[in-house]
């Protein structure tokens, strides 16, 4: 083992020393722990881990179960609909379906309306940087050097608002849910603003300062697959138009999977559906505007319920359970590698 040398004091008119300073965090003198892994310390974290993890995974796993949910795939059952948007030229034509289903059982709690998107890929990089932040925020920028291109501006040069791929692509139908009670029908109350992330409503989109919206978003243009500009995409509450809509703000967050569902209406605790959505016939109605065809795509409409945990998503459960195996197992083939080298050990010591 080397000695450990100090640095001697410099001498007068000596060159400069390039020694470190005489402290103990220079010279390594600041006192630590090196824990000593004896096989009781190892086989107990091993365990310990293995045991943690398959608890909170078998909990997670169960209270998934425990979830509620209910999913109709209506591309189909809006055939005429569908083939009614395969042609462009016929986007400001209205088409409207119904459909009819049953709830065997009651749904309590509060209850989430989901559409579900099939073979939508979200994840291209040119789509993803399809947008502009700064835009967003409600600020008066130069669209042109964003990466909105090619949906920044018209050929007249009226610039979009919102640019970008995204924004464009905007799913636009329109559901609603009615109750058949008897020989009447009730239509569900659904809750359509408080859907979205608070930070997204709160910091990351903002509209124009003005004390009119339509003024706000005078000298822009709505995107062109869009039936209405952006300041009347809620013409029932002013408080959710422009840049801070929550259907809006929700598709904004883009998704890393082909396959995905986003929040579009929570159903309002109110009169026969205080606890939620009670067994029985009940219909959606729904005004088809988001084609699918052409990128051989399906879309649902998904009801369900929540738990402590979040959403029917078994995904984190099986990963805590996955986790906790690998480290029991691992902790039961060290523990038999450590008798047999022992049981060694003793043999030769005789």
């Amino acid at each position: 083992m080397k000695n450990k040398t100090s640095c001697l004091p410099q001498e007068a008119g000596a060159r400069p020393s390039r020694c470190p300073d005489n402290s103990a965090f220079k010279q390594q003198r600041l006192p630590a722990w090196k824990p000593q892994l004896t096989i009781a310390t190892v086989l107990s974290s091993f365990f310990l881990t293995g045991a943690f993890c398959l608890s909170v995974g078998i909990c997670l796993i169960l209270s998934a179960n425990s979830i509620r949910e209910f999913q109709i795939n209506y591309s189909d059952k809006c055939s005429e609909c569908s083939k009614l948007r395969e042609n462009t030229s016929n986007w400001n034509k209205e088409c409207h379906c119904s459909v009819n289903f049953t709830l065997k059982e009651d749904m309590l709690g509060d209850v989430f309306m989901y559409y579900g998107l099939q073979n939508f890929y979200q994840n291209h990089r040119r789509y993803v940087i399809s947008r502009s932040d700064a835009q967003l925020l409600g600020q008066n920028v130069n669209i042109e050097k964003s990466y909105c291109a090619p949906f920044t501006t018209y050929q007249n040069g009226t610039p979009m608002a919102p640019c970008g791929a995204i924004a464009n692509s905007m799913f636009n139908d329109t559901i609603d849910l009615f109750y058949n009670l008897n020989s009447s029908v009730v239509q569900v109350p659904l809750l359509k603003t408080g859907n979205s992330w608070w930070t997204d409503k709160n910091v990351k989109f903002r509209n124009p300062k003005s004390d009119n919206l339509s003024s706000a978003f005078a000298g822009t243009a709505r995107p062109p697959y869009w039936q209405k500009p952006v300041y009347l995409l809620d013409e029932e509450d002013e408080r959710n138009n422009g840049y801070v809509n929550d259907d809006f703000i929700i598709w904004m967050r883009v998704s890393a999977f082909a396959t995905f569902r986003n929040l579009y209406r929570r159903v309002e605790r109110v009169k026969q559906f205080v606890n939620g959505l009670p067994a029985g016939n009940y219909t959606f109605h729904i005004s088809y505007n988001f084609p699918v065809t052409k990128f051989k795509g399906r879309k649902h409409v998904i009801l369900s319920t929540v738990v402590w945990s979040g959403g029917s998503n078994p995904f984190l459960g099986i990963a805590y359970v996955v986790t906790g195996t690998a480290a029991t197992l691992m902790g039961f083939v060290i523990t038999a590698i450590h008798l047999k080298l022992r049981k060694k050990k003793t043999y030769f010591q005789k």
